[in-house]
């Protein structure tokens, strides 16, 4: 716990100064982080418990499946069908999976340049799209044949845009500088 409230006094000292921050309660923190994948209508159990499985693995905790909201009859989609599975990390688990995200798995991904500053929201949100699950450290290589994509959302405090880059960027996150994103 300690170890949070240090990183948020630090967030307040390197912020204040730019964003004008009065008072340490300002400063944006990192609320959760969600780790989602959807499976579409895969009907193979085999598959499906292999991504539930990868999912945990990655993340230290058992994944939750998301059923369909509505029916959509073109896609034989019904209301309650299994589309995809979700995890929310808090606290220690968070902060653990955000660490290993920023040290492990992004620099093992092919050609990368940087995080995109369009993927945050206007609510202070940054989602970003991982094509490959493999670049985690549990996903042994052997297992090439079922790679599926992930999405991953770091829900923060921030109220704007701004705000969640100039924290994102505290926090050592890899975002591509202002010429490389407008290129």
């Amino acid at each position: 716990m300690e170890n949070t409230k240090t990183k948020l006094t630090t967030a307040f000292a390197a912020l204040k100064g730019t964003l004008g921050y009065g008072n340490v309660m300002q400063t944006p923190r990192i609320e959760k982080i969600v780790v989602s994948t959807g499976t579409g209508k895969i009907d193979d159990k085999q598959k499906i418990a292999i991504i539930e499985d990868r999912l945990a693995r990655i993340t230290g905790q058992k994944a939750s499946p998301r059923p369909a909201k509505k029916s959509i009859a073109s896609f034989k989609l019904r209301e309650g069908d299994i589309i995809g599975y979700q995890v929310t990390l808090r606290g220690a688990r968070m902060q653990h999976f955000l660490d290993k995200l920023i040290h492990v798995a992004l620099p093992q991904t092919r050609d990368f340049r940087g995080l995109k500053l369009s993927a945050i929201d206007e609510m202070g949100n940054y989602t970003i799209g991982i094509k490959d699950n493999t670049i985690f450290p549990e996903c042994a290589d052997e297992e090439l044949k079922d790679v599926f994509s992930l999405a991953i959302t770091i829900v923060t405090t921030a109220k704007s845009k701004e705000e969640a880059k100039a924290f994102l960027e505290h926090l050592n996150l890899p975002l591509q500088k202002e010429e490389a994103a407008t290129e």
